[in-house]
């Protein structure tokens, strides 16, 4: 039996992504995004009750900013004491984990999904999604990207404006485009 585009999508294999239950997956999250993101900065109580419906699991801990925007919601793991800034943006059609103690910075990208490099695979509305694993102790600087399949590692600090397209080891600083190792921490 052939699967479907949803179990395709689910094993990480090429998907058609304007497939009726795909697309249902991520209206779920928008509206749920759109939902958190109404809410008053003066009710931070109701924020975090929201944000805590949308992530598959997460700590006690978790405070994000609006504007906050994924495609799924449900494969998004965080761990304790969890901070995000203003303008988050994960693209979990991919699991993305998150350990402990994770402080992202504004205008923040986190992609799991790719499209084909061929016209025709474009064409043909396919997607391809790559977890992203981040470790404890990380802080991500402003208006990074983090790409598909990316690992990062524990005690690691993204500088702003990073694309992040390779993995990055424990206790590493890392800035620009791409990012690469400017020193050990």
């Amino acid at each position: 039996m052939a699967k479907s585009e949803l179990e395709k999508l689910d094993a990480g294999e090429p998907y058609y992504f304007l497939d009726d239950e795909v697309a249902a997956r991520k209206a779920r999250a928008a509206k749920l995004c759109q939902e958190f993101n109404s809410i008053p900065a003066t009710n931070p109580a109701a924020q975090v009750a929201k944000i805590k419906e949308i992530l598959g699991s997460h700590g006690e801990r978790v405070s994000v900013q609006a504007n906050f925007n994924c495609d799924n919601g449900c494969n998004i793991h965080v761990g304790e004491d969890f901070l995000s800034n203003y303008n988050l943006t994960i693209l979990d059609i991919a699991p993305v984990n998150m350990g402990h103690n994770v402080m992202i910075g504004p205008n923040v990208d986190i992609y799991t999904v790719n499209h084909p490099l061929t016209a025709t695979g474009r064409a043909a509305y396919l997607a391809q999604a790559k977890p992203v694993v981040i470790g404890d102790n990380v802080w991500i600087g402003g208006k990074v990207a983090i790409m598909p399949g990316v690992t990062i590692g524990n005690n690691v600090v993204i500088a702003a404006g990073a694309v992040v397209t390779k993995n990055v080891p424990d206790g590493t600083l890392v800035g620009g485009v791409p990012a690469k190792k400017i020193r050990e921490l």
